[in-house]
């Protein structure tokens, strides 16, 4: 699986009562997302996105915004000057399902 792979794919909601991913399994997808995307403590993913000023960071968090919205997928994200770090994860298992690589992937691509 590629990134490309994760991007064509839709979050799906997370109803809970499933264990966050660890392991090979986390391994795998991380492998496959790529693009600078770090899993911290195999509990989020986060990302810093740099830009050339203030307003392509805030155009930037709108489109992530956005994408977050149709995918019923919320991240966290830290606006400043030049720079959005993203944050990601399934609130509901505290820990990382497969919907959050899929919607680093789509962030990704934007």
């Amino acid at each position: 699986m590629m990134s490309s792979d994760l991007a064509r794919k839709a979050c799906v909601p997370c109803r809970g009562g499933v264990p966050p991913l660890a392991g090979r399994e986390l391994v795998d997808l991380q492998e496959a997302l790529g693009g600078d995307w770090h899993a911290v403590d195999e509990h989020h993913l986060e990302k810093e996105f740099g830009f050339e000023d203030f307003r392509s960071a805030l155009d930037f968090t709108n489109r992530v915004g956005e994408l977050a919205e149709e995918q019923g997928h919320h991240p966290d994200i830290y606006l400043s000057w030049g720079r959005v770090r993203t944050r990601i994860w399934t609130h509901k298992i505290d820990g990382l399902t497969e919907s959050d690589f899929v919607l680093a992937a789509k962030i990704d691509e934007l």
